[in-house]
């Protein structure tokens, strides 16, 4: 099984707002709603792949009902923790003549530790030895960053593989606990490493080290540059695919569903890795968070480049 953990989940509303201009009014042309957080879009990406997962976390209110109703109707299965205040709404204004992407991300309410200890205890219920558990996004204010570290040690002593794209402090300190995957960008591996990196060759050799370190696959994404797929026996770059831009929103979420749909289907490491080139690339072709489609993945697939480094 595979199981999507999303702490801080945002119901996402994209406008599409041709020629944006600031301090003035602004005519939205079109707009649509998505149920978003990171580890909800890795579950709907995964569907996109045709690979089944369970998606938990926190939901709140009225708009954490409508998140959850629309993964059930995308047939995606839920077990999230529900809380009175509303989950919050991130803003998302694509300029088509501008060629931008801003994103208004809301904060989200705290949650107690009871609250986060309910979440745990869904995912040590659900999960089995062999079983990967995606730990994606941010955590509720106030939570200490070693949240994911402390979960990941617990989890990985029964036997459970843990990919872990997380933000800032609970990504340092989640790399303590060991996970299987981490898939930070350039800048978090900076910050991971305390490096500063003058190319590609220089952060291959910082994700060799955290491979060294522990790591068992670090994937290092660098948007429209491609990413770094490094394990103990291989380092492969994939270059990046000029596409036209609709929503840069869930690239990497999709990158990461990729990583984990390759793992569960027995792919080997080069094609799982130019899987995660198409549907990325594929991702940010489509509007709001939604995935990209096989035919769009696969009219892709043959234009990935791959190389070792």
């Amino acid at each position: 099984m595979i199981i999507t953990v999303t702490l801080t989940p945002a119901l996402d509303k994209t406008v599409i707002l041709p020629d944006f201009q600031v301090d003035q009014v602004n005519r939205v042309e079109s707009l649509r709603l998505d149920a978003g957080g990171k580890g909800i879009n890795v579950s709907k990406a995964l569907r996109a792949l045709g690979t089944p997962s369970l998606a938990t976390g926190i939901l709140g209110g009225d708009t954490g009902r409508f998140i959850e109703n629309s993964l059930r109707e995308m047939s995606i299965a839920c077990d999230f923790v529900h809380v009175p205040q509303d989950t919050r709404t991130n803003l998302k204004v694509v300029d088509p003549l501008r060629h931008t992407n801003t994103d208004i991300n809301e904060p989200g309410a705290p949650v107690d530790g009871d609250t986060l200890e309910t979440v745990y205890q869904k995912i040590e219920s659900a999960a089995a030895p062999g079983d990967i558990v995606v730990l994606a996004g941010k955590a509720p204010a106030g939570t200490r960053d070693t949240l994911f570290a402390r979960w990941t040690a617990r989890l990985k002593a029964r036997g459970i593989r843990i990919y872990m794209d997380a933000d800032a402090g609970l990504l340092i300190q989640g790399v303590k606990a060991k996970p299987a995957l981490i898939k930070p960008n350039d800048a978090e591996l900076a910050r991971l490493t305390g490096k500063s990196f003058g190319g590609i060759d220089e952060m291959a050799r910082a994700a060799r080290q955290l491979v060294r370190d522990g790591i068992e696959t670090v994937v290092v994404s660098l948007g429209e540059r491609g990413a770094l797929f490094v394990t103990a026996g291989q380092a492969l770059r994939g270059h990046g695919l000029r596409v036209p831009v609709r929503s840069t929103v869930g690239a990497g979420d999709s990158m990461m569903a990729a990583m984990v749909h390759g793992a569960a289907a027995g792919k080997g490491f080069a094609d799982t890795c130019a899987l995660a080139m198409a549907v990325s690339a594929a991702a940010v072709t489509t509007p709001g968070t939604q995935p990209a489609d096989m035919a769009a993945v696969n009219a892709l697939l043959g234009q990935v480049m791959i190389e070792e480094i």
